[in-house]
């Protein structure tokens, strides 16, 4: 592994985390969220951010049967 790499945040529309390289074009279905650093200070951002695993979709089904 490269220690040197830079790597950036990911999102998707479920709003779940990915770590992805930060100089290979971001795939489809993924935005970036603006942090850009080592491994481990991305993976500390994701860890820090990403409180509730669940998919946003079954969130909001979850949420609307609780109503």
């Amino acid at each position: 592994m490269d220690e040197n790499a830079r790597y950036q945040v990911l999102r998707n529309d479920e709003d779940q985390y990915s770590l992805w390289l930060a100089d290979l074009e971001i795939p489809a279905g993924w935005h970036a969220v603006g942090k850009e650093g080592t491994q481990d200070e991305c993976s500390a951002y994701v860890d820090e951010v990403w409180t509730d695993m669940r998919p946003r979709s079954l969130r909001e089904r979850m949420e609307s049967a609780d109503a």
